[in-house]
């Protein structure tokens, strides 16, 4: 039996073949790409305390100008510059020697004022005894009570002027009105001051406790309020809210203080409300003046919703949004409403529940309906409260 040997035609139609069936195998390998690898977090509502770090300055608690009520010449200064001075310690004494002498020219007056008196009071009894047993008229008998009537008055008079003499003695020792801290003095020994100057003496400040006085965008403040109705956020305990202060080289101050009023009245120019925080300042560390960050403690969100900053992106409108990642690892945008920044991460007010899961990385590279790969990566929600939110969430989320 005789074998037919293959041809070399036949031999290069067999490689043809064999070269074109690979082609197709890999051209079938490339339209099956494997899905986009992303990594997603699962939100789960957890308990997150509430905070708002706002810009402020501190104010004085109180703040008295000294001032004369007197003119004359200082005699004495009675404290030492930038000594912490307790209340009704002698600042100033004013030459009094002017306010002596009249204080006792008017008790010199009163005196006569007080014999008259006597004097004229003796007569109108007896004329009342004589005019009864028709021994004077009536009319001396009314001339002699008004006489009286009179010299009553003049003692009042002459009281007053004593009392109002006795009160100008006591200006020429300049007392202080508050409890704190005097500056410098503004006025040396031997120069003349005059009663109800402009120019202050000297200025006492009390340090202990300090106003610190922020602006909260009003927007907050609804938001506060509304969430409070809504139960969204519980108070503190004991319905005060603790304010603490970062300070301008960043250290935080070692003290806590409270909210004490929110102002009325909005800003029509800043759209703001003064909220005034009273501060512990035991050290004096705080000057009036100063530059701060307040920390309002709002109250505890238990149910709060937290995703990364990262996995938030906006549409052409601006409003927020989420990649979602369905059931069957199909993706696609969910517009949401955000509240606060926590640190890296937003809360969210609506547009998500519980168990989603949201893409956190990888944003640039999905579509909507496309299938990808997701992987899991643990929430880092535990502490996400201790952070100051920014104002500007208000703003962003609402």
């Amino acid at each position: 039996m005789t074998r037919t040997l293959p041809t070399r035609t036949t031999l290069l139609a067999a490689t043809a073949l064999l070269a074109l069936s690979a082609c197709k195998r890999e051209n079938s390998n490339a339209g099956q790409m494997p899905p986009q690898a992303v990594d997603v977090i699962t939100v789960h509502p957890s308990a997150v305390d509430i905070h708002t770090s706002l810009p402020g300055r501190t104010n004085a608690f109180e703040i008295a100008e000294v001032r004369p009520q007197v003119t004359g010449v200082i005699e004495k200064r009675m404290f030492v510059e930038g000594a912490d001075i307790p209340l009704g310690q002698q600042l100033y004494q004013v030459d009094a020697s002017r306010y002596k002498a009249t204080y006792v020219s008017a008790q010199g007056q009163l005196e006569q004022a007080q014999a008259r008196a006597v004097t004229a009071s003796a007569k109108a009894r007896r004329y009342r005894d004589l005019v009864r047993a028709h021994a004077v008229s009536s009319q001396d008998y009314d001339d002699a009570v008004a006489a009286e009537k009179e010299a009553l008055g003049q003692v009042m008079t002459a009281r007053g002027q004593v009392d109002s003499a006795q009160v100008d003695l006591g200006y020429t020792k300049m007392y202080a009105p508050i409890a704190g801290r005097i500056g410098r003095t503004l006025t040396t020994v031997g120069a003349l001051v005059t009663a109800n100057q402009t120019q202050n003496l000297a200025v006492i400040t009390r340090l202990d406790p300090i106003y610190v006085d922020v602006n909260l965008p009003a927007i907050t403040l609804l938001r506060l309020r509304r969430e409070l109705a809504d139960g969204r956020i519980k108070p503190q305990a004991d319905g005060k809210v603790p304010v603490t202060v970062t300070m301008e080289d960043g250290s935080t101050f070692n003290q806590t203080g409270r909210m004490a009023l929110a102002e009325v009245n909005v800003n029509t120019s800043t759209s703001t409300v003064i909220v005034r925080a009273i501060m512990p300042n035991p050290d004096k560390m705080l000057l009036p003046g100063m530059y701060v960050h307040a920390q309002l403690d709002e109250g505890t969100d238990p149910n709060a919703l937290l995703v990364p900053q990262a996995a938030v992106s906006r549409n052409t409108h601006g409003d927020p949004q989420v990649w979602i990642v369905a059931a069957d690892n199909t993706v696609s945008l969910r517009q949401i409403s955000l509240g606060q920044a926590m640190g890296g991460s937003w809360v969210v007010l609506s547009g998500l529940a519980s168990g989603d899961r949201v893409v956190t990385s990888g944003l640039q590279k999905i579509r909507p309906g496309m299938k990808v790969a997701p992987h899991d990566t643990p929430t880092e929600q535990t502490g996400a409260g201790t952070t100051p939110a920014s104002p500007a969430a208000d703003k962003n989320g609402q």
